[in-house]
């Protein structure tokens, strides 16, 4: 996206805090290509059969944003930060009502990108969904700001410095707590796979 159309971003995302609900179509457009990366980025992750398509992704995330009667976006990371935490509840929300369905067969097992996985794990590691997403619950409680990085990273795929330009802080203190916070989860997953064979 160019600078001329980041700027309207802004400015669209302004309009739409302060009540223009015509803003978020506008900015749909603008922003249609870089939601469907971050969706196709997201299904890729999951399991082979997924029967949920990225149009239709991106489709369930605009609809959640449109049903909001009050949110603060201030810049394009900020807007795709949010659309990658609504993609996690999407995906953990239809992956609760998959197996819910067939009694809870069927475990749904995400592969790592190499690029993110967790720390001393093979590359291509299988990882639960739901398992995933409990763990960054946990996380979330004893430390948000890593909950967010991961859940930026991973589901939303942004890099370091989108990332660190979404939470208003240095690379540096992305990086660090990245790591950090891939060791933890590491660990919470290798107990809550032994939990979960027990």
């Amino acid at each position: 996206m160019g600078p001329a159309s980041s700027k309207q971003v802004s400015e669209l995302l302004l309009n739409w805090g302060n009540g223009d609900r015509g803003a978020l179509e506008a900015i749909l457009p603008l922003v249609y290509e870089e939601l469907r990366q971050l969706a196709r980025y997201q299904l890729h992750q999951q399991r082979p059969n997924h029967t949920l398509q990225s149009t239709a992704l991106v489709h369930e995330v605009y609809l959640r944003l449109a049903d909001q009667k009050s949110i603060r976006i201030e810049n394009r990371a900020h807007f795709l930060g949010v659309a990658a935490q609504l993609m996690r509840w999407i995906l953990v929300d239809y992956e609760r009502g998959r197996r819910a369905a067939k009694r809870g067969a069927g475990i749904t097992r995400l592969t790592l990108d190499p690029s993110i996985a967790l720390p001393s794990s093979p590359k291509g590691t299988d990882v639960d969904l739901l398992a995933l997403d409990e763990a960054l619950d946990r996380l979330a409680k004893l430390d948000g700001q890593q909950s967010q990085i991961i859940e930026l990273r991973y589901f939303g795929g942004l890099s370091i410095e989108d990332t660190a330009e979404f939470l208003g802080v240095s690379s540096a203190t992305v990086k660090r707590a990245w790591s950090s916070a891939r060791a933890w989860l590491l660990r919470e997953m290798s107990l809550g796979e032994s939990r979960f064979d027990t």
